[in-house]
């Protein structure tokens, strides 16, 4: 089970409405499909922007976790996106792949597209690879835990 199927149990997944996983390969690509909620619009019926970039951020995540296994942590350093049409409720899908690899720092795209193929949006992000185990120790120590 991939970070975002355990999220959507524990609220991440459903506040974006995460339907599926389609795709996360070991070369790097992943294609997670969502379903668009009204509560997710401001006016005129248009998807808030945040919910869009959360999109494409968590497909260009898990095409690093595809890619380098769920040991690591992909922390976004970088992230920009261009929006090109507006999204409205209903299905949409996140892709994102990898462009460059490094040991420890990787650059990644995406894009959401509608069911019609259709794009709304693209991103580019430079991800930095921490191990999982350092990042719940520095999470936990910050809530308070031992």
């Amino acid at each position: 089970m991939s970070a975002l199927e355990s999220s959507a149990e524990d609220g991440l997944g459903h506040s974006l409405g995460f339907v599926r996983i389609i795709e996360m390969t070991p070369e790097g690509r992943a294609r997670i499909e969502y379903e668009a909620g009204p509560h997710m619009c401001h006016s005129g019926g248009v998807v808030q922007g945040g919910f869009v970039t959360g999109w494409i951020d968590a497909a260009m995540a898990h095409a690093c976790i595809g890619m380098v296994g769920d040991g690591i942590v992909p922390m976004s350093l970088e992230l920009k996106v261009s929006f090109f049409a507006p999204a409205r409720p209903g299905r949409v899908i996140a892709e994102g792949w990898v462009e460059r690899k490094g040991r420890r720092t990787c650059f990644f795209e995406g894009r959401l597209v509608d069911t019609e193929g259709n794009i709304l949006a693209k991103a580019s992000s430079t991800l930095m690879l921490m191990p999982r185990d350092k990042v719940e120790a520095a999470s936990k120590s910050a809530l308070g835990g031992s």
